[in-house]
């Protein structure tokens, strides 16, 4: 059972110090702060459990890492807290920055209360007390906790610490929030409050919210990338000085670090102590980590804010995004947290099997036809698919990307009323046991449409003379302007219902940017985010059991803040298996895989015209939430037939793969090794891809991460008779040994060691393998 509990003391010169720790042990992950005073509290340990914590273990932590007066520098040190300022030494890049009438306020925090939640027998919460002394200058109050509880009834622990300050002498107040989740994650957020009325409004500048990290942690991981190949991952030191990943493109976009990640030089997916940061916005944001050479590292990040768009007048507050912290062993514990996570806020979609998809994009592009789209239906639902997405080009005069978006009516020369009507596709999808899902793409409108030649003004726009430049012939969609907000929802509202829409592709294809509403003259991606949730959740709200997935060319929008309300992404427009056996890794470090849209193409591929094996590009989707991107219609009964026994087989295995742990072997860079492993690893299955031709040759033996080191456990192919391209396994010199119906036996501790030895396959080639416990 989780835990958290307060401390009381002093340090050797007489501070008083409170001190919290939170454990969550089944995680194996805990926290500890330190209040020297009423100052703001350092984060004085986040990782394994501390044995034992007493008072005299957790409050000595102040005294041990408090750093001492240097020359040359201020009176104290600096030491970051939670949000660190000038006022306590740090002289970084700003961290909280507030203006009033333009000038910056320097602000000094006076904790007023500290409110903990702390689990009791049935695993609710109750208040705590404020430190000692302060009883009576604080009132204490109940903490607001999102509490819940789990499918079987059991209550959802997750132990939080709120601390209230304020810089009372310029009307500044801040609420910063802790959580503890079950899942071993930390996440923070901060409220600011504009705490007087007779000067002017707070504009808020920056918070950027922050970890502390231990000096082990001088190497960092993130990613970049671009369209068609996103989540590309690179090293660097972490060094004297700011490193930063900024999205301005009022979504994280396709160079978008999912996470940064600092830790032990060479840390891998397998081993190596890490600490991992990632903020919950789909807007404007920054990650970043800091190392000064007064003081210790610190990875954060938040969102940015443009000038002016958050100003307070009093009483009011600006809530940041949610910031997360994973710690781990190697990456591949620090993903199993926000697996978890997301399995936790997504109970459905681990109930209900993933439906695997035919989506019609790569099929047919804008050629849309009744007959077409019926007869791919049909062979849609002879292969095994149970959900059928039209994509683009539906609606208005959508016959190519330049025209009709935004005017979301059924285009009658495509699907003219009567028995050929989309509705009467929807009803014919319907009719072979399969649901139906519509493309939208509610957020952009073309210059060239209905829409707005009648309301120019509900695009945002710098000036009312000049629109940002375009992409994809488009313009951004003020739904912060209610009338555009309820055009959107009530037209896509509306066809949900006449359909009967089951699931909705929800596409983002321009980047905003120059984003001023015109109605009030200011930026306003902050408040276009919100309204983008919000339109999830009211679509979801008014039609029990929607299903909507995140795509924003391709993957372009993938954080946990649009993952609060999306049922899945698309992982990239990028279907080729070469190019996904990367993008799909990197992005399983926060998206589980069963939350990631992974299909079977054609080949050559569209996007890189690369030809390979139908066999590849069917292990690469088998993990995933798998679907089929693929025109069927032209293609020979063979290779139609082979991919209905694929997605049999898949279907066989879908529900364990939405609550396996997902790990990846660390490799050399010509192979890759990906598994899915049961909960109480009973059972594994991994896949062995052959990117490139290696150094070794053959493939040098690979290890098996996640299996029960003390098991015995029986490896055996999925696919005994698999033939790649003639190439018989065993390359044709010689047999590989354990490739047989009876396998070879090994223990976990062998297989995550040395390993095995994998089939020698061609480059482009992959395998999957299934492991048994005995």
């Amino acid at each position: 059972m989780s835990l958290i509990e307060q401390f009381h003391g002093s340090a050797t010169d007489g501070t008083k110090l409170t001190a919290i720790y939170a454990e969550q042990p089944s995680a194996n992950v805990a926290f500890a702060l330190i209040f020297p005073g009423d100052d703001l509290p350092r984060l004085v340990h986040w990782g394994r459990p501390i044995a034992a914590p007493r008072e005299s273990t957790i409050l000595s932590l102040y005294d041990a890492l408090r750093p001492q007066r240097v020359s040359g520098a201020l009176d104290e040190t600096a030491w970051p807290s939670i949000l660190p300022t000038q006022a306590e030494s740090w002289i970084g890049a700003p961290r909280f920055s507030v203006r009033r009438a333009g000038a910056e306020l320097f602000c000094k925090f006076t904790v007023t209360d500290i409110a903990v939640s702390k689990p009791v027998s049935d695993g609710w919460f109750v208040p705590d007390t404020v430190p000692e002394g302060k009883e009576a200058d604080v009132a204490t109050r109940p903490v607001d906790v999102a509490a819940g509880v789990h499918a079987d009834g059991s209550s959802i622990i997750v132990p939080t610490v709120v601390v209230s300050a304020q810089d009372a002498e310029q009307g500044v107040g801040i609420r910063w929030t802790c959580e503890l989740d079950e899942s071993g994650l930390i996440r923070q957020q901060l409220t600011v409050t504009n705490l007087v009325g007779d000067a002017a409004d707070l504009e808020i500048g920056q918070v950027e919210l922050g970890f502390a990290l231990p000096a082990i942690a001088t190497e960092i991981l993130t990613t970049t990338g671009h369209h068609l190949r996103e989540r590309s991952p690179q090293r660097q030191p972490l060094t004297i000085g700011r490193f930063e990943k900024v999205s301005m493109a009022g979504r994280p976009d396709f160079d978008a670090s999912l996470l940064l990640t600092a830790g032990v030089p060479g840390f891998g997916f397998e081993h190596g102590e890490a600490y991992a940061v990632h903020v919950g916005w789909s807007g404007n944001s920054v990650l970043s980590a800091e190392r000064q050479p007064y003081t210790q590292g610190v990875i954060g990040g938040g969102e940015v804010l443009l000038g002016g768009e958050i100003t307070l007048a009093r009483g009011n507050e600006y809530t940041t995004p949610w910031v997360y912290g994973s710690y781990g062993d190697g990456l591949n514990e620090i993903a199993a947290r926000f697996h978890h996570y997301l399995r936790s806020r997504h109970p459905q979609l681990v109930v209900k099997p993933r439906p695997v998809i035919l989506n019609t994009w790569e099929a047919v592009y804008f050629q849309h036809d009744y007959d077409t789209l019926t007869a791919l239906a049909d062979k849609a639902a002879a292969t095994g698919v149970e959900r059928f997405v039209v994509d683009d080009g539906w609606f208005g005069s959508r016959r190519d990307d330049t025209s009709g978006l935004g005017d979301w009516q059924i285009a009658q020369d495509v699907w003219p009323d009567g028995p050929k009507s989309l509705r009467a596709l929807a009803d014919y999808v319907h009719g072979k046991g399969m649901e139906f899902g519509l493309w939208f793409e509610p957020e952009m409108v073309n210059p060239d449409s209905d829409m707005y030649r009648a309301h120019p003004d509900w695009v945002l726009r710098p000036t009312a003379g000049r629109l940002p430049m375009q992409g994809r012939s488009q313009q951004v969609v003020d739904l912060t302007n209610p009338d555009a907000y309820d055009y959107v929802f009530g037209a896509m509202d509306a066809l949900v219902s006449e359909l009967g829409i089951d699931y909705i592709k929800w596409d983002h294809n321009k980047l905003v940017t120059e984003a001023v509403s015109p109605r009030t003259g200011r930026p306003a991606v902050h408040a276009q985010t919100l309204a983008v949730y919000r339109i999830f959740r009211d679509l979801k709200a008014a039609h029990p059991g929607l299903e909507i997935e995140s795509c924003s060319s391709g993957g372009g929008r993938v954080d946990l803040g649009i993952l609060e309300f999306a049922d899945r992404i698309w992982v990239s427009d990028c279907v080729d298996p070469v190019e996904r056996a990367d993008i799909q890794r990197y992005t399983s470090l926060l998206v589980p895989p069963f939350m990631m849209g992974e299909h079977v193409g054609a080949s050559p591929a569209h996007s890189t015209q690369r030809a390979t094996s139908q066999e590849l590009r069917m292990t690469m989707a088998f993990f995933g939430h798998m679907g089929v991107e693929w025109n069927l219609l032209k293609e020979p009964a063979d290779a139609v037939a082979k991919l209905g026994e694929w997605i049999a087989e898949f279907k066989k295995h879908r529900a364990w793969f939405a609550i396996d742990t997902c790990v990846h072997a660390d490799t050399d860079s010509a192979v890759r090794v990906d598994g899915m492993v049961k909960p109480d690893r009973s059972a594994a299955f991994y896949r062995f891809t052959q990117l490139t031709t290696g150094q070794t040759y053959p493939a040098a033996p690979v290890r098996l991460p996640g299996l029960d080191p003390d098991g015995v456990y029986r490896i055996q192919p999925l696919w005994l008779d698999l033939d790649l391209d003639g190439l018989k396994l065993g390359n044709g010199q010689s047999p590989l040994g354990w490739w047989t119906k009876d396998g070879v036996l090994m223990s976990g501790r062998a297989l995550a060691t040395y390993g095995l030895r994998p089939p020698s396959i061609h480059p482009a080639q992959s395998v999957l393998f299934t492991a048994i416990r005995q």
